[in-house]
């Protein structure tokens, strides 16, 4: 199994997880006389099996991103790097958002807004470390349909 194929497995079963947690809670309680329209136990007994199986695919990812060595990096360490700049390019584009606001007056008496950022400037860097995110983020995709899941 390829690396990014577990990936998707495990995204599919976090939303089944979601789905069966709502499911069991549907069914925990009936009027008296009634039957639940699904087994709550069987669906208990198939979110425990989905766990185990999330653990399993867990455990197997972390150790693939571990050993797998691209350009030097782990993909632990590429992972790493693709949250941090996502964080900080988020935090950037809030600041130009906000700084490039344009704030009119209406009277000349009134007090006048103006940016203390370098909106240009910081924008350059945006548009950077936007494209330094995208290189790494196809990266790891390729890295990921090429890089078979260990299983010892």
């Amino acid at each position: 199994m390829k690396l990014a194929e577990a990936l998707q497995e495990r995204a599919d079963i976090n939303i089944k997880l979601k789905q069966l947690e709502r499911r069991m809670q549907n069914n925990a309680l009936v009027q008296e006389g009634e039957a639940p329209s699904e087994d709550p136990e069987a669906l208990r007994r198939e979110l425990d099996g989905c766990i185990e199986r999330l653990m399993w695919l867990a455990g197997r990812i972390n150790l693939t991103n571990c050993r797998t060595v691209v350009d030097g990096r782990t993909l632990t360490e590429l992972i790493a790097e693709k949250d941090a700049l996502t964080l900080k390019l988020s935090a950037y584009r809030n600041l130009v958002n906000t700084a490039g606001e344009r704030v009119y007056r209406a009277r000349g008496s009134e007090i006048r807004i103006v940016s203390a950022v370098p909106v240009a400037e910081v924008q350059k860097q945006v548009d950077r470390m936007a494209k330094q995110l995208r290189i790494l983020d196809n990266r790891l995709q390729e890295t990921n349909w090429t890089t078979e899941l260990l299983e010892d």
